[in-house]
């Protein structure tokens, strides 16, 4: 797809439809004309695309044409306010059907919008004249909770549009409730022509077999804080954001209420503008802390999954996944909130701290919907574990901390291959950490002037020393918390000593000469 001048004259004009959108219409109507009066249909396009807009313009082109009434269904208020407002922009008359809606004016209306469990509630108790209605859209159409109410509406053509057309529960397959999937533009595609801003991902590697998968088939809320929450942990997130993020308007996913407050406390007492949400705040509440957000240019918001989808503030610079999920569905939706483009914004950050990107590749990836619509077990089955995504991975310093390291030719050292080459020789497994220690105090050593250099330098390997932790550990399949805790703590302690007792060696070695006295 390219960028025409036609494009560029719709952009300017607000609500008026770009090709690509006009284009998903043409063919939703075409399969609307031809199909059974009840098919399911499914339309994928990602976020910041508008699929917002594009339903809303179908509507108001059916009920110009159609002589039946139209109902949107939406999973959570926000998402029913917002998608009352565009219609309402689109010439919809509509009207909300909330928990305390008077349902006495209903025949005034051609078009309803209504939160799955409301409608559920009124559907059940008979208050909703559903009998004259022809075409039920559906948002965000993935989660599983719209099923339930598929029964009233066996005679309705329904659409179904979402970001990712992978069930949010693996026991029902989007394929066992719709017809066919129409696929839309793609991430790539609509970045290439400025519709969506690029994302620059930095992953940092982080041990996640401690993590347990709930019935939902994600990790457990326990599991995900007890990780989260540990000092370690906390102590990479800040590192991380000010080594990628600072001063940027960062967005900050946990999962778990818990987490979040832990992170709020850290950044907090670090002295950054941070605030907390989640869903126990009020109404009045979210309302203060977003306007908050959306107006200090080096916010920093922390929160659980209340802001995945319903929610578009395209001033955001920074999304950090502080979480892990198994979710591709999530994965999408947590990134897609920095990808609204801005005049002066054309990509934002995104720091993975939890294995994600290793998991499921770039976001907007070249993902084969179709298949994934067809054969999701198969997609699903083709996700690497997380035992396989740390075995695989290596660390690599980051390029500021690499720099300081700049006299040596290679910074690595080989765990595995060490403990390997060990049992080999029938050596005992504690000489693969001996090895390690000393290849540390060689690489800082190289790199100093005196032994007081040396020791600043050791104290900046904490990821590489927590990673080679991880990896011996992994060997020895021993990896219970305290033995890990206190296996990274007694590394610490003998590489300070190491380099006490063996600087002026290594210098003499590395060098040809004695250090300086």
């Amino acid at each position: 797809m390219s960028v025409t001048a036609t494009d560029l004259a719709e952009r300017n004009a607000g609500k008026d439809l770009y090709s690509y959108q006009q284009g998903a219409i043409n063919k939703i109507f075409q399969c609307f004309e031809e199909a059974p009066e009840d098919y399911h249909l499914l339309y994928q396009l990602p976020t910041g695309g508008g699929k917002t807009v594009i339903f809303s313009e179908i509507v108001r082109q059916y009920l110009k044409h159609h002589n039946k009434k139209v109902l949107v269904m939406t999973h959570r208020i926000e998402l029913c306010k917002q998608t009352s407002g565009m219609l309402t922009e689109f010439g919809v008359t509509n009207k909300v059907i909330h928990s305390k809606a008077n349902l006495e004016d209903q025949a005034d209306y051609s078009c309803f919008v209504a939160m799955v469990e409301t409608l559920n509630n009124r559907l059940n108790d008979g208050k909703l004249d559903i009998s004259d209605v022809g075409l039920i859209i559906i948002d965000e159409a993935h989660y599983n909770s719209f099923t339930k109410l598929f029964k009233f509406f066996d005679k309705s053509f329904i659409l179904g549009v979402t970001a990712t057309p992978l069930s949010s529960n693996i026991k029902l397959p989007m394929n066992d409730n719709y017809n066919e999937l129409i696929v839309g533009e793609t991430i790539q595609s609509l970045i290439e022509n400025e519709f969506l801003a690029r994302a620059e991902v930095y992953s940092y590697n982080v041990g996640l077999t401690s993590l347990v998968v709930g019935a939902n088939g994600d990790y457990t809320v326990k599991s995900s804080e007890d990780l989260y929450t540990n000092s370690d942990m906390l102590g990479k997130l800040i590192q991380a954001y000010e080594e990628r993020s600072k001063h940027k308007k960062t967005l900050i996913f946990n999962n778990g209420i818990n987490t979040s407050l832990h992170v709020y406390d850290t950044f907090k007492a670090a002295g950054y503008n941070v605030a907390h949400l989640d869903n126990t705040n009020t109404k009045s509440e979210r309302k203060k802390i977003l306007k908050w957000f959306k107006e200090t240019p080096d916010a920093i918001l922390t929160s659980v999954s209340i802001l995945t989808t319903g929610f578009d503030e395209p001033t955001v610079d920074s999304i950090i996944l502080n979480r892990a999920t198994k979710s591709l569905t999530l994965y999408y939706q947590m990134i897609g909130r920095g990808s609204r483009i801005l005049k002066n914004k054309s990509k934002f950050n995104v720091i993975d701290l939890g294995n994600n990107f290793h998991r499921f590749g770039p976001w907007g990836a070249d993902l084969d919907w179709q298949k994934i619509f067809r054969s999701p077990n198969f997609y699903l089955d083709g996700i690497l574990s997380d035992d396989e995504l740390e075995e695989n991975f290596r660390y690599e310093m980051p390029d500021e901390l690499r720099a300081e390291f700049k006299k040596s030719n290679s910074v690595y050292f080989d765990v595995k291959k060490t403990y390997i080459d060990s049992i080999r020789k029938g050596e005992s497994s504690k000489v693969v950490l001996e090895r390690s220690i000393r290849h540390h105090a060689y690489i800082c050593t190289e790199n100093s002037e005196d032994m007081y250099d040396a020791l600043d330098l050791a104290k900046k390997l904490g990821d590489d020393i927590d990673y080679r932790i991880q990896r011996y550990t992994k060997c020895i399949s021993k990896s219970t918390y305290n033995f890990v805790e206190w296996l990274r703590d007694d590394y610490r302690k003998k590489l300070r000593a190491y380099i006490r007792e063996n600087f002026d060696e290594l210098y003499e070695e590395i060098n040809g000469y004695p250090p300086e006295e």
